[in-house]
């Protein structure tokens, strides 16, 4: 290993200039000189603020018409969630202090477009109050082509109808190579980055994901940071970067992996990948955001001092993960959060879902920009 970061990729670095070849050599540094570099960026940044979000997840089906191997979630047999149904968790968020709903679901065969705007219609119309964060790239791809319609309608009409922001989930990987391998019905690297794209130009942020762990390379995991950058660069709609590591059970991707003895990532790649998006994102993309479903609440502290400056939502009804084998919950309240974050020595601060602050402790000593 090379036991010191040269000072020009430090300098590109600090000017959110890293190159492919810069990330390289900083996984064979020492992991905690690539750790100490990443707190520092985070800390300049962002300060020694740690957000999170009181939100709840609502997955309205786990029917799908997909065919993606990483998924544990999908039972054709399974649920859809109505309306009233949709409408009644949303009452229990809000009665337990939610400000944000996020909306997702597997895709069904018969419906179009008309079946997202009337979640979001029926939401904003009872709680105009709470924060639409809904449907993923894919979600809105699949209603597209339902209503034989372009992908800049349908975020249009969902926009219109009330939709906030999106989740930018579906992202995987986003090298085809892979996608050909663990998602080949999803929509290819090119078609994820015009709806994105899309979202952005018309005034719907979005989060910015990437599903690690699998059959990928290093390169191809640098390579999608590089170009979720790019697209930041172009667009500054993204809010968030949230790395998700894979989780290998009861799924046909993580099967295969488990009979060659890989059991997802090591704790130590984990955080090498969280230092890393700090580092590459710098000055373009402020919140790096640990999932502590994924992480496990312990790690997730952890990577507070590798660049991390944000812990999501308490989430409230987990299911994607915990089908999958995550075996942390599927909800932390906010005293919880709080108590983590201050037990790192940081201070803790609710927040929107677009970051802005919602409790005035320490609020001046927030940093952070807003897309």
């Amino acid at each position: 290993m090379n036991p010191n970061i040269p000072e020009d990729i430090i300098e590109r670095a600090y000017q959110g200039k890293t190159t492919k070849e810069d990330a390289l050599f900083l996984l064979e540094v020492p992991p905690f000189k690539l750790f100490e570099l990443a707190d520092r960026l985070r800390q300049e940044t962002v300060g020694d603020t740690v957000t999170y979000v009181v939100n709840r997840n609502i997955n309205f089906t786990n029917r799908c018409i997909g065919n993606c191997g990483f998924c544990a979630f999908c039972d054709n047999t399974g649920y859809i969630l109505g309306i009233p149904e949709i409408l009644e968790k949303v009452r229990d968020a809000e009665s337990q202090g939610a400000t944000e709903v996020c909306i997702q679901g597997g895709l069904l065969p018969n419906v179009d477009i008309n079946f997202y705007t009337d979640i979001i219609r029926a939401v904003k119309t009872e709680f105009p109050h709470i924060h639409t964060h809904a449907f993923s790239p894919m979600e809105v791809y699949h209603a597209a082509k339902q209503t034989d319609i372009t992908v800049g309608e349908a975020l249009t009409m969902l926009k219109e109808a009330g939709l906030d922001t999106m989740p930018g989930t579906a992202a995987e990987i986003l090298s085809d190579r892979v996608r050909d391998i663990i998602c080949p019905g999803k929509l290819k690297t090119d078609e994820w980055v015009d709806v994105i794209t899309q979202a952005h130009q018309t005034g719907i942020n979005t989060t910015a994901t990437i599903m690690y762990g699998h059959v990928e390379t290093i390169e191809e995991r640098i390579d999608h940071i590089m170009l979720i950058r790019k697209i930041q660069k172009n667009t500054s709609g993204f809010t968030e970067f949230v790395p998700l590591t894979f989780m290998p059970y009861n799924n046909k991707i993580g099967a295969e992996m488990i009979k060659q003895g890989r059991y997802a990532t090591p704790g130590m790649q984990d955080l090498q990948l969280y230092a890393l998006a700090r580092i590459i994102l710098n000055t373009h993309i402020d919140n790096i955001q640990a999932s502590w479903v994924k992480l496990g609440k312990k790690l997730a502290q952890v990577a507070l001092f590798c660049g991390v400056n944000d812990l999501g939502g308490t989430l409230m009804e987990e299911k994607i993960s915990a089908s999958a084998g995550s075996t942390n919950g599927q909800f932390m309240s906010a005293q919880e959060l709080e108590w983590f974050i201050t037990s790192s020595g940081r201070k803790p601060l609710q927040r929107n879902t677009i970051y802005k602050p919602i409790l005035s402790n320490d609020s001046e000593q927030m940093k952070f920009k807003v897309a």
